[in-house]
């Protein structure tokens, strides 16, 4: 629970784009497909040229009836009709049909572009922006993307039937023609003057949106905490308020964006009717034929159409460029871990600490002027109250986060110089809570080592401990299908698969950030029992509230506000009696055998 309202306002990577640019750049999109754009502009240059060509026909042949009276003639007419009309509507078949494919392709181009700078941000972005939000970029906002590409197409067929309309005009009636280029700025001046508000107000819609499906994402993944509580309804009110935030932003943009049509209709209506009333003077005087005048009204149709097509065009190419400034702040968003060079070596994991700063707000910092030095195949715990940073050295340590000054070693090597995905390669994580993919749980341990055999990952199960008698007992064994999240499984036999998909990893680096915490005793007892194996010859992190954890490392380094209080081992601190000490009578001695084995005695006194 605890959402809040917020969607908006800008996220921290967002960009303001200039028309120009993004036009440029969704036009980059296409460059790769401009032998299909040829053809789809000599299509639409056809079609537009048969439509126009329409008129002509039927005006020549009303001129001509009229002193023919020729009834093969007439049915020349139809025919020749029949010809232009088929020929346009094939033409822009084959334009549309060629123009999706066109479209379909950029759009998985983008798509793919969005969702690779997704996976290349660091932690720091991912725990600041709601998922809901950025999936609405990569899905809904790409495919508004398109909506860009289909105007513009249809704005290159509009362009040229108004060149050819008005070619049509000036030859019909020069005098008629007068007119109609006094209204045709009029329509243009009110299509722009939507512009700016059509922006506006299709980016807020957009993050409405957004913050819709945040809302949502976030309700489905905490409905078991909600259930618990009793707290559906409080669930259903935050939706119903976001949503009626998108509803009433849904009704401006489409009040905005059809408002433009019928002022743009009653500017064309006006128009006829006054060129209707001037032609009817040129007739009567000999001007122009009967003919002639059905022609250029017809034609003023096709002049008008694409002309109101053009001019409500930029207030609708708004929403398509919202999406498109939304997408391309996406993919321009940079990760705040950098690294100055790619180094790919193979690493002993020797870690320094020098002179480390660290925040993760500023004003509030977690370690400053931090020292540590952890020797290769070294095994050391950190114990600390919540907030003493110890999970920060996990989270800076696998470049999760970037720190703000000071050096971090592997190996003596700037751990900024290291190519981060063999770095990581190097390097087993195991959380305290543990996720698992929609796969089986054969696939979910391969994670680590994609091209294991199973029985691999058998030895590796049977290595780790605990694991190999429950998966043989379920249905499928260990090519049971695992729910997404990992749900259908208990949080224990989770926390045994991501042992196995880390420990298959082999890694010179491992780090149990609270790993056991979500196990019971007894699995846990069969892990400790490997653990020690496991360790051997790896530099080893713990983040432990496990006493059988701590206990067996070869240092213990007690943090406080970020700052290291004790190091030694378990029997060297307890004699110091100093905050290991109490943390131990505090979080860790009613877990050892002698105070179990004295818990009377204990509670008596």
């Amino acid at each position: 629970m605890g959402f809040v309202l917020q969607g908006l306002e800008s996220e921290s990577y967002d960009r303001q784009y200039e028309d120009t640019y993004l036009m440029k750049r969704v036009f980059n999109y296409f460059l790769p497909h401009w032998k299909w754009l040829l053809v789809v502009a000599t299509l639409v240059s056809l079609n537009s040229l048969f439509n126009a060509l329409a008129p002509v026909l039927i005006s020549f042949g009303i001129d001509e009836l009229l002193t023919k009276q020729n009834e093969i003639y007439f049915l020349s007419l139809i025919i020749g009709m029949f010809m232009l009309y088929s020929s346009a509507w094939a033409f822009n078949f084959v334009r549309q049909y060629i123009s999706a494919r066109i479209i379909g392709d950029v759009v998985l181009k983008i798509r793919e572009d969005a969702m690779n700078s997704v996976t290349q941000q660091d932690m720091s972005w991912f725990n600041e922006l709601p998922a809901g939000k950025i999936v609405a970029r990569v899905t809904s906002d790409t495919q508004d993307f398109a909506s860009v590409v289909t105007l513009a197409i249809n704005l290159a067929s509009s362009i040229l039937l108004v060149i050819f309309s008005m070619v049509a005009l000036i030859i019909i009636s020069p005098s008629l023609t007068l007119y109609v280029l006094i209204f045709a700025p009029i329509v243009i001046g009110v299509a722009i003057s939507f512009r700016k508000i059509a922006r506006r107000v299709a980016l807020k819609s957009k993050r409405a949106l957004a913050t819709v499906n945040a809302q949502i994402n976030e309700s489905i993944s905490g409905i078991s905490i909600a259930k618990a509580f009793r707290r559906e309804h409080k669930i259903y009110e935050e939706f119903q308020h976001v949503n009626q935030q998108y509803y009433r932003l849904s009704l401006l943009r489409g009040w905005i964006f059809n408002l433009i049509f019928p002022i743009l209709g009653l500017i064309q209506g006006i128009a006829l009717a006054v060129l209707a009333f001037a032609g009817s003077f040129e007739v009567a005087n000999g001007s122009i034929s009967p003919g002639e005048l059905y022609l250029f009204i017809q034609v003023l149709e096709f002049f008008f159409f694409p002309l109101v097509s053009i001019a409500s065009f930029w207030s609708q190419f708004q929403d398509g460029l919202s999406a498109s400034e939304r997408i391309f702040s996406l993919i321009d968003s940079e990760p705040r871990v950098k690294q100055v060079d790619s180094k790919k070596i193979e690493i002993n994991g020797d870690i320094k600490f020098k002179n480390l700063y660290f925040w993760y707000k500023e004003g509030e910092p977690v370690f400053e002027n931090f020292n540590l030095h952890i020797n290769a195949g070294e095994s050391v715990a950190f114990v600390g109250h919540t907030g003493a940073g110890k999970s920060s050295i996990v989270k800076l340590l696998a470049r999760f986060f970037e720190f703000q000054d000071g050096q971090i070693l592997i190996d003596d090597h700037d751990i900024r110089t290291l190519d981060l995905e063999y770095y990581r390669r190097q390097l087993g994580i195991i959380f305290q809570e543990p996720f698992l993919f929609n796969t089986t749980i054969l696939e979910n341990i391969r994670l680590g080592k994609p091209n294991a055999s199973e029985e691999e990952v058998w030895n590796i199960v049977e290595e780790v401990g605990g694991g190999k008698d429950w998966i043989e007992a379920l249905p499928k064994g260990i090519h049971t299908l695992v729910k997404e999240g990992g749900k259908g499984l208990s949080m224990g036999q989770r926390q045994l698969v991501e042992f196995a998909r880390v420990m298959l990893k082999d890694p010179k680096i491992l780090i149990l950030d609270e790993a056991t915490a979500s196990i019971d005793p007894l699995t846990d007892a069969q892990i400790q029992e490997n653990l020690q194996k496991l360790m051997k010859g790896r530099t080893t992190i713990i983040i432990a509230h496990r006493l059988s954890t701590v206990r067996k490392v070869d240092r213990i380094i007690v943090l406080d506000h970020g700052k290291i209080i004790e190091e030694g081992s378990h029997d060297e601190l307890m004699v110091k009696g100093g905050l290991y000490a109490n943390l131990y009578e505090t979080y860790f001695r009613h877990q050892s055998f002698e105070y179990i084995e004295h818990a009377p005695e204990i509670l008596e006194n």
